[in-house]
């Protein structure tokens, strides 16, 4: 796929490959390394859907059960990417036989995932031992910001505030300027969902070899922490410094940073290790005259020399410049854009589903591939295969008068 103008040229389907119509989430549909493995979602927002999603891309056959009316901030649930490959069932978990229901489910499940506040679960009647009464072997994952204890753990809260109180929120940005906010990326996708994740999958292992189940409390505030764990030595060391701008990974050091180009768009450097500076520096044309990289009483003279250079021809023309080489520079790509970088193109990363372009299952298997068995799950969708599947003809006695089990979108390539 050529690189033309300011962007990427769209090479057609963005990671094609083997793909095939299937079961959106249904039991027949998981062929990952989870295949056979039974979630139970309680439906929720953010970090906790993310979860679902990545254990349903790995082959579980999960079921969310969501509310009538649904929840706050929801995505239009025909493009909500986080329910891809799920199946949905509808639950009034404050109705009379509510709780009954999820319980049946529970009974026949291996995980279960919530996200509500410390407390309302069991209110409701469906907390870990309520749970754990039906199924002793029930890992019951529990995602929250705060986590379960501590003076914050029943107030409300977003990514921002948990990864501000960790410090990882205070090093990101330039010096003299409010932190940059990364999105909601760092706190409910990588310090929340991907620990609720590694949790779930080790607590089903002892489950298995012990016969016993238990709680896993992923709280983002600590996933998020324990992330810094390396800038915490490294500070230890004397290596870093307690302020923003001023270090080798946060923008502070000239030759890992970004850099405008003269379309206005931005080049990543990344030369950090000797050898990839002076590639570096010898395709950027300043190797002879910038100072030397150890001097960092001359960065600011080194971050000036640099940006003069990028600023004088365009990202696709730098982009053209660095293909291949060991500089370790890269073109900033849009979201947009990204899936039809060359390199991301060839590997799949990116697939289509159903006319959405989203990202592809990760990581990858040799053996049990993970794929994306259908596409968004819409609220109470499933009941009709739900109830076969898993043997609980009891969803069926509330479920409101609507098509169910509706045709998966196309599935994706495998990951």
């Amino acid at each position: 796929m050529a690189v033309t103008g300011n962007g990427y040229a769209d090479a057609g389907r963005p990671g094609g490959g083997p793909s095939g119509d299937g079961p959106s989430g249904g039991a027949s549909a998981g062929r990952g390394p989870l295949a056979g493995v039974r979630v139970v979602e309680l439906a929720g927002i953010g970090p906790g859907p993310f979860a679902a999603m990545l254990l349903a891309d790995l082959g579980a056959d999960v079921v969310r059960v969501d509310r009538p009316g649904g929840g706050g901030l929801a995505v239009d649930p025909a493009h909500d990417i986080t329910n891809r490959g799920k199946r949905s069932v509808l639950v009034d978990l404050k109705a009379p036989g509510g709780p009954a229901r999820v319980l049946d489910l529970v009974e026949r499940a291996d995980i279960l995932i919530e996200g509500f506040r410390p407390g309302v679960a069991e209110r409701l009647g469906v907390g870990p031992a309520d749970c754990h009464a039906r199924n002793p072997g029930l890992v019951y994952g529990r995602m929250t910001g705060w986590g379960q204890d501590g003076p914050l753990a029943r107030t409300a809260g977003h990514d921002i505030a948990y990864i501000a109180v960790t410090g990882a929120l205070g090093m990101i940005g330039s010096p003299g300027e409010p932190p940059a906010v990364p999105a909601n990326l760092v706190g409910d996708y990588a310090g929340g969902s991907l620990y609720l994740v590694i949790g779930v999958l080790a607590a089903l292992q002892h489950a298995r070899a012990a016969g016993a189940g238990q709680v896993v409390d992923a709280a983002i505030v600590d996933g998020t922490a324990h992330l810094t764990a390396m800038i915490h030595g490294m500070m230890a060391a004397g290596g870093w410094q307690d302020r923003r701008g001023a270090n080798l990974l946060d923008g502070g050091c000239p030759f890992y940073g970004t850099y405008e180009t003269s379309d206005g768009q931005y080049m990543a450097v990344g030369a950090l290790e000797q050898q990839f500076y002076d590639e570096f520096t010898t395709l950027l044309g300043i190797r002879d005259g910038a100072p030397a990289r150890k001097d960092t009483a001359r960065w600011g003279e080194l971050r000036e020399a640099v940006a003069t250079r990028f600023k004088s021809r365009t990202r696709q023309e730098w982009t053209q410049v660095f293909e291949g080489s060991d500089a370790c520079v890269a073109p900033v790509l849009s979201l947009r854009e990204a899936p039809h970088h060359p390199h991301l193109a060839a590997r799949g990363t990116f697939t289509d589903v159903g006319g959405i372009i989203q990202p592809a299952p990760a990581p990858r298997f040799s053996a049990t591939p993970g794929s994306v068995s259908g596409g968004p799950a819409l609220p109470g969708a499933h009941t009709a295969s739900v109830a076969a599947d898993w043997g609980v003809p009891a969803l069926l006695d509330d479920a409101p008068d609507r098509p169910r089990d509706t045709p998966a979108a196309p599935s994706a390539k495998e990951g």
